[in-house]
């Protein structure tokens, strides 16, 4: 909702990185029946962030693919937690640049409320800011269960219980960028600081 997915998939173009998001990991384990993804349902659907170990576990065995290790990698959602950050740390992994996008807490709500998926491509939408087309698509596209007010504001409590924790992690590397920008104007923040990263 703060527009992460947005800007992830720019990076992910310009810079060849493998884009590691534990949302979208977490909904293809619920998919898939997996072990994990049957012990990550009910928190999903409950709003409540997973549990550290099981995103911990997933990551980690992300991380050590042939593809993470030639090209990098672009975490999104991840970590949210201290002990996620230390773990991260822990398998040796080494964060170049951490990027926060800030966007206050009724725009977030606002923002999740509104977004609807489409099933068969997957394309984002949003109903206000980015309705999709009248007809087949906007009869058939779909919000996610975890998309509801209520459910938002339980992650918005969690993240605000533990954000400090991660960021003062990373504060080495951390640049904090105004997310309620134009997505264009958002991205050129963004893209300087990995240009002057990737260039130390």
């Amino acid at each position: 909702a703060s527009g992460k997915g947005t800007q992830c998939a720019r990076i992910t173009e310009d810079f060849g990185l493998v884009h590691l998001s534990t949302g979208d990991l977490l909904r293809a384990a619920v998919k898939a029946g997996s072990d994990l993804g049957k012990e990550a349902k009910g928190y999903m659907d409950s709003g409540k962030l997973v549990p550290d170990q099981l995103v911990i576990d997933l990551i980690a065995e992300k991380l050590k693919s042939t593809d993470c290790q030639e090209k990098g990698w672009l975490l999104d959602g991840f970590p949210r937690t201290a002990a996620q950050a230390k773990a991260l740390a822990d398998t040796g992994a080494e964060v170049d640049c951490f990027i926060s996008l800030n966007v206050p807490d009724d725009a977030l709500v606002e923002r999740v409320v509104g977004r609807r998926t489409d099933p068969e491509t997957g394309v984002i939408y949003h109903m206000t800011f980015n309705p999709p087309p009248e007809g087949e698509i906007a009869d058939r596209v779909t919000q996610r269960s975890d998309d509801t007010e209520d459910k938002v504001r339980v992650r918005l409590e969690q993240f605000h219980a533990n954000v400090n924790a991660v960021v003062d992690f990373y504060k080495n590397v951390k640049t904090e960028v105004d997310g309620t920008d134009k997505p264009d104007e958002v991205y050129k923040t963004i893209k300087t600081t990995l240009d002057a990263a990737a260039n130390k």
